[in-house]
């Protein structure tokens, strides 16, 4: 028995770089997070008016023998961390590539927009040129779209209730800089 308890010492002992920390009677506390509810967290809706981007030769977006592809948004998920001023969610969307009859395999880029607004006011929007690659064949191919820098100011316990993330694809051609979010 007592050569069973030496080997589970040693053992334990095996899985600490200070070997010492084995022996400690009281082992060290673990720093503090503050977790965050997911509650608290903003849920992200896909724009329906922009959920589909097409491309077409010529700008013929309405003649499907004239579509180069097209790009759709369907499925979000999020997660946030915080700290004492802002609140930062890590936006993940999936979509899918389809190729249209005058498509040629190779890298595309999506402009995809994330914005954030707090009641009627917008705080954060940004457009991330995504690239995602189209490969031969009729097939088409999904992606999955994430931005983890989408920064907001932070409320005890989180975003306020009237926070919502939005996501779509921009129509406007814009390649702006974020808004930086508003302090209030």
């Amino acid at each position: 028995m007592s050569a069973t308890i030496s080997l589970l010492a040693v053992l334990a002992g095996c899985n600490s770089s200070n070997p010492t920390d084995s022996l400690a009677v009281n082992p060290p506390a673990a720093t503090a997070t503050a977790p965050v509810v997911q509650a608290n967290c903003p849920t992200i809706t896909i724009l329906d008016a922009n959920a589909v981007h097409r491309v077409a030769a010529g700008g013929a977006k309405d003649d499907p023998t004239k579509l180069i592809y097209q790009a759709s948004l369907s499925d979000t998920t999020r997660s946030c961390s915080m700290s004492e001023s802002t609140l930062t969610v890590n936006v993940l969307a999936q979509g899918r590539l389809v190729p249209g009859p005058l498509s040629k395999p190779g890298r595309i880029t999506l402009p995809i927009r994330v914005t954030v607004k707090d009641g009627d006011g917008e705080i954060y929007s940004q457009v991330t040129n995504f690239a995602v690659d189209l490969p031969a064949g009729s097939a088409g191919t999904q992606f999955i779209f994430n931005n983890p820098n989408v920064a907001i100011p932070n409320a005890p316990g989180g975003a306020s209730r009237q926070t919502s993330v939005f996501i779509s694809f921009d129509e406007t051609g814009s390649k702006a800089a974020p808004k930086r979010a508003r302090r209030g």
